[in-house]
């Protein structure tokens, strides 16, 4: 248990969590916040990771899978599926390494040249990672989809963004693909997963062009600045933005992993975030293997029974999970934990939407611990602002920026620029200076919609927040009418499409 003070309650009037050492179970990766942010450099941080051998550059999948597939992890399981209907498979960094390769060469068999676009639809199925893992291998782009998406948000998304090849379920395929496969020219092979019968030009069943393809295979040389991720996300108006993202990024995900959520050598990691989404990507497949850890991959939707099944037999130590799921446990009162042995469980973390206080301070009744809340964009790509585990929680705040982040509370001005606001606790435009690794690259054929993000040095992120005396910030609102739901960005373009698919309308 944490204790609780009187003092500096900061925007919430409720008291500050004060981390008491001792009472944590590891020494926190970042346990002098404010000397690793005097000495940080993201030069410093790249140092943590190898690059490709013999200078050939950096990728994202050399970091996240060969380098510990090749040395002291490869028999360490890098991802535990479970799988709804009870399955359980182990895959050990050896395997996801040789998988990665079979998936690689066969995308290069299929005639897929580096920098094409590669879409991921389909569930939490192990063949997503492979896929995602294996596309960044190739030197091809990633662009994961939600598979609750309705058929024309999908065909949007594959149209800006080029699709040449999708792996999907049969499944997914006829209930939501063949419909709008002419709206997607380019789209030359669709790779299926699992059994059922489906119909189309390109079809090829993931066993045959995975499985029989080889298991060497060398990742080409690789700039940093290669786009390596394309991930949509909602505007106010029109269509969704393609934000790119490059290998560089890794820099980001590494560190991120191991201050923002506190990761070591052994723990048992699960992010609940669905791949489709860019928490998914960052924190449920890129930061947790970089860091070389085992990450818990659950195929079943929510059910708070599932959940805490997993938390207990899996022995899960880092838990990282929305806000909308932790208000739904909430539901079940205090004692929900009572009966369940969650003594691994060390750090608890959330994303996605403000996390009110209220939940904070119940982590610590229900678990013995808090909740630690943190803030990103798509845009920023990683983790920007964040309730680390040696620091002190104002529960409601979004905590304090990562080292190497430079955050502000920025004021909009008449002739088009920008006023640092100085002053604690008034509100104003939360801003980053440009320069981290993670840092969208463009919008996907929106170069003029990329550009007005920036004012001078300053990333304009559209929230509207306050930062108090102590350096913590407090989000307010968006600046926009953009839906969140469950942790999820959608705009009215999502939402008008999924009405006029209904019968009724």
């Amino acid at each position: 248990m944490q204790e609780s003070g009187t003092s500096d309650p900061g925007l919430s009037g409720y008291p500050v969590i004060r981390k008491n050492r001792e009472s944590l179970k590891l020494p926190p990766n970042l346990g002098d916040y404010e000397q690793e942010r005097a000495s940080f450099s993201w030069d410093k941080a790249r140092t943590l990771l190898d690059g490709l051998p013999d200078g050939r550059g950096l990728n994202i999948v050399h970091e996240a899978v060969d380098r510990h597939a090749l040395g002291a992890n490869a028999g360490k399981v890098a991802i535990r599926w479970l799988g709804k209907a009870g399955e359980q498979r182990d895959i050990t960094y050896r395997e996801l390494y040789e998988e990665t390769n079979r998936f690689a060469n066969a995308l290069k068999a299929l005639g897929v040249k580096p920098g094409e676009r590669v879409f991921v639809l389909m569930g939490r199925l192990p063949e997503l990672y492979v896929a995602m893992l294996g596309t960044l291998k190739a030197g091809c782009v990633a662009s994961p989809l939600f598979s609750a998406f309705g058929p024309e948000p999908i065909a949007v998304r594959m149209q800006l963004g080029d699709g040449r090849v999708l792996v999907t379920t049969p499944k997914l395929y006829k209930r939501k693909v063949a419909a709008i496969r002419e709206q997607v020219p380019g789209l030359a092979h669709v790779l299926l997963v699992g059994e059922g019968e489906a119909e189309g030009e390109g079809l090829e069943r993931w066993d045959r062009a995975v499985g029989n393809a080889s298991a060497d295979f060398t990742i080409a040389p690789t700039d940093p600045e290669d786009m390596a991720l394309l991930h949509f996300t909602s505007g106010t108006t029109g269509r969704p933005k393609g934000a790119i993202h490059v290998h560089e990024a890794v820099v980001a995900h590494h560190i991120t992993g191991r201050y923002a959520l506190d990761l070591h050598d052994e723990d048992i990691f699960w992010c609940t975030a669905d791949p489709g989404w860019v928490t998914g990507t960052s924190y449920g497949i890129i930061a947790p293997l970089t860091n070389g850890v085992t990450s818990i991959v659950a195929e079943a939707e929510f059910d708070a029974e599932t959940w805490f099944g997993i938390l207990e037999r899996e022995r899960v130590s880092v838990w990282y999970t929305a806000p909308t799921a932790i208000r739904m446990i909430m539901r079940m009162g205090d004692d929900v934990a009572r009966g369940r042995d969650l003594s691994a469980l060390r750090f608890m973390a959330s994303v996605g939407e403000p996390l009110n206080p209220e939940a904070v301070i119940w982590g610590e009744q229900a678990f013995g611990m808090p909740f630690h809340d943190n803030w990103w964009q798509t845009e920023t790509g990683g983790i920007m602002i964040a309730n680390f585990a040696a620091l002190d929680i104002k529960p409601g705040s979004m905590g304090r920026p990562m080292p190497g982040i430079d955050a502000a509370i920025l004021r909009r001005l008449e002739n088009g620029g920008v006023e640092t606001i100085d002053e604690p606790m008034v509100e104003g435009e939360l801003a980053l200076r440009k320069g981290w690794p993670s840092m969208m690259r463009g919008y996907l054929h929106e170069e003029e919609r990329y550009r007005k993000c920036f004012i001078g040095d300053w990333y304009l992120t559209g929230d509207l927040a306050q930062r108090d005396a102590d350096g913590y910030f407090w989000f307010v609102g968006r600046a926009d009418d953009v839906i969140k739901s469950a942790g999820h960005l959608i705009g009215p373009f999502e939402v008008e499409s999924a009405l006029i698919e209904h019968p009724a309308v």
